[in-house]
């Protein structure tokens, strides 16, 4: 499958999942240097609340705006706005020296970073067959999990030696390098390559199933489509469980298991890396399914269901005493969320054609971004409270539970909303 993709089509692979490291190393920095801007600048925890939370805001609102402005400027333009856009805020927050200065910068880097998603997943639905899109997804994916361990051998090495602006200027002409790259390698045409015979009749199949979308919709006939709600399921309900997992996860094997988090921790370090490896086997392996003659949506759907089963086994994480256990289970339930979002993500590219799509994975997003400024406040209350009880532990029990649970229950409302979904049929 990955000689299939041709030159052409490995090229446009190397952009997106670069553009997505450099996203996800961006968004990192801020922080893993809050302990020395706080010091620098006299930060309190509500100081830095409001600096994270205008990002997180505008990150919300851009993804709906840079979906439609993507679908009308084209990938092309789009991407390269998207990126230079968070560069140029990227290097900006170097020259913020206060509060509002870099709750100004962090706007518009969430502004910039929201076009990311919307534009790669556009240019996997403009440049590869359906029988490829799994796995240049999972591929391009991968990048968020690859920028944050970039983030977090760069950062320290750069700050200690030049300062922390240094880390931003970095970072800002690390997207311009990009942009020009861009420029100079984004293929105009396809790089579909030729097919045989079963690839060329699930093509066409899928193409049947987009042909009421041959036109660029309204936000209106979009709201209105099952199909659209059922990729916001799959957003809202799912993507605030990898927040969690982002954010609490090294305070759950500090309070656990006492792990020092002033030094380097390979407890963390391999969990984040195994996001990676789970993104990249679920893009292939319904990629695969597909290849073996499974209609695209059956495809996407049974992945999800296998994906869901297996991440029930986080609900045992209240039963292991020893840190590696812990870092074994997690693991997997880290990259199985990978592979989810893999699978989410093609399967707007299957059930939308290029006009909308990247429209609908900005609707998606922002259901996703929303969960995600509501999740972490119930987290939070939650954590507290079994704080005040002396058993914080069995708070994160509850919560894993949550998430392990959550994915069968997305699932199931996505089964729902697409069951009657055929090749014939009007989505």
């Amino acid at each position: 499958m990955l000689q299939r993709l041709g030159k052409k089509g490995w090229v446009v692979v190397a952009l997106i999942f670069s553009a997505t490291a450099i996203n996800y190393l961006d968004r990192q920095l801020i922080g893993l240097l809050k302990p020395a801007l706080e010091v620098r600048f006299g930060w309190n925890e509500v100081d830095f609340s409001r600096i994270v939370m205008a990002f997180t805001a505008s990150y919300a609102l851009g993804l709906l705006i840079s979906g439609r402005f993507l679908d009308r400027a084209g990938t092309r333009i789009g991407y390269l706005v998207s990126v230079l856009v968070w560069s140029i805020a990227s290097a900006f927050h170097a020259l913020a020296r206060s509060v509002g200065g870099f709750m100004t910068a962090r706007i518009l880097l969430g502004l910039g970073e929201a076009g990311n998603f919307p534009a790669g997943i556009k240019v996997i639905a403009e440049h590869f067959k359906v029988t490829h899109r799994g796995l240049v997804t999972g591929i391009f994916n991968a990048g968020t999990s690859v920028g944050v361990v970039l983030a977090l051998f760069i950062t320290p090495l750069l700050m200690s030696r030049y300062g922390w602006e240094s880390v931003f200027w970095m970072t800002g002409l690390l997207g311009i390098g990009w942009s020009i790259l861009w420029l100079a390698y984004y293929p105009k045409e396809s790089s579909m390559v030729d097919d045989k015979s079963l690839e060329r009749s699930l093509i066409s199949a899928q193409q049947t199933i987009q042909e009421s979308e041959n036109k660029m919709m309204s936000f209106r006939e979009l709201f209105a489509k099952r199909t659209t709600w059922a990729y916001v399921t799959g957003k809202l309900f799912i993507d605030p469980i990898f927040w969690f997992f982002l954010f609490w996860l090294p305070s759950y094997f500090s309070s656990t298991f006492k792990i020092d988090l002033s030094r380097p921790s390979p407890e963390l370090m391999i969990i984040y890396v195994s996001t990676t490896l789970g993104s990249v086997f679920g893009g292939y392996f319904s990629s695969r399914l597909i290849s073996r003659g499974m209609p695209a949506l059956r495809a996407r759907k049974m992945a999800l269901l296998i994906f869901a089963c297996i991440e029930l086994s986080i609900l045992s994480a209240r039963y292991i005493t020893d840190v590696w256990g812990a870092v074994l289970l997690i693991s997997v339930a880290v990259a199985v969320h990978q592979a989810w979002a893999t699978n989410i993500f093609t399967m707007a590219t299957d059930l939308f054609n290029k006009e909308n799509v990247s429209s609908v994975v900005g609707i998606g997003g922002m259901a996703g971004a929303i969960g995600g400024i509501a999740f972490p406040a119930f987290v939070g209350y939650l954590l507290e409270a079994y704080r005040q009880q002396g058993n914080i532990t069995a708070g994160y029990n509850l919560i894993f539970t949550i998430c392990g649970c959550t994915y069968l229950f997305a699932w199931l409302i996505i089964h729902l909303l697409t069951r009657k979904v055929k090749p014939d049929t009007d989505l």
